[in-house]
């Protein structure tokens, strides 16, 4: 048996990590400029080169905002970060989500059209594991949305074009935050429900089993609408919230 090598992180890469965290639970917001080399040398108890090379990390990731003379300001999410989409994922607004469903809707809506005139067997039984296991972990958000993802992307490789599956796998990270998301508001909404997400897959999966590519590009429309309805709809109730706070 063959054991992949863990690698140490470097002191630059956690600095990075430390500082990311604290971008992700708000402790820094977008615009906010953050202390000086000196200042984070000091903080965090390591050497300026560090915080240095940390710093022109997350410059390169499109999270922070270097300007000479200035000093360094966290930027607001950008697509054009999309190459770390698992940093970036957290810091999404409402319009780049609407933007990544309608990536979705152009890309998987036509995946599942080709992947119900290509799929093989070995396709369809892992669709059916995928599909089993969100139906076990219908109770567990982020189990189940493993699985929903996993399904997604089976479905891009069984259209037998390496590229298109490259492209889904570049944007997985960002869609399974958007469907971790989804399955949290259906697991506590009065509206709408996991099974109903559970069901949707189910008639996506039916009709690439019945080699049916009209059908399956019908039901993966429906159900990217669907998700799309859900998160918007609760995207305008915490709006609604956040203006009625005194």
């Amino acid at each position: 048996m063959a054991y992949k090598r863990i690698k140490p992180k470097k002191i630059y890469e956690e600095v990075a990590e430390a500082l990311l965290l604290m971008i992700k639970e708000g402790e820094l917001q977008p615009g906010d400029k953050i202390a000086s080399v000196e200042q984070l040398a000091e903080n965090f108890q390591v050497g300026r080169s560090a915080v240095r090379e940390a710093l022109s990390a997350l410059r390169a990731m499109d999270i922070l905002d270097i300007r000479q003379g200035e000093g360094t300001y966290v930027k607001a999410f950008s697509p054009k970060g999309i190459a770390y989409p698992i940093q970036n994922a957290v810091l999404m607004n409402k319009t780049d989500i609407l933007h990544l469903l309608e990536v979705r809707k152009i890309m998987e809506v036509g995946a599942a059209y080709t992947a119900a005139e290509k799929r093989t067997e070995e396709d369809l039984l892992k669709m059916r594991a995928a599909l089993d296991e969100m139906s076990k972990y219908s109770n567990d958000i982020e189990k189940g949305e493993k699985a929903d993802l996993r399904f997604h992307l089976i479905i891009a490789e069984a259209t037998g074009n390496p590229l298109l599956s490259s492209l889904m796998n570049h944007v997985s990270d960002l869609m399974e935050e958007t469907m971790k998301e989804t399955r949290r508001i259906c697991l506590y909404s009065e509206k709408t429900t996991v099974d109903k997400l559970n069901e949707e897959h189910e008639a996506i999966f039916q009709a690439i089993l019945n080699q049916d590519p009209e059908q399956a590009r019908l039901e993966m429309r429906g159900h990217l609408l669907n998700v799309e309805k859900v998160l918007s709809e609760h995207m305008l109730e915490m709006e609604k919230k956040q203006i009625e706070l005194p």
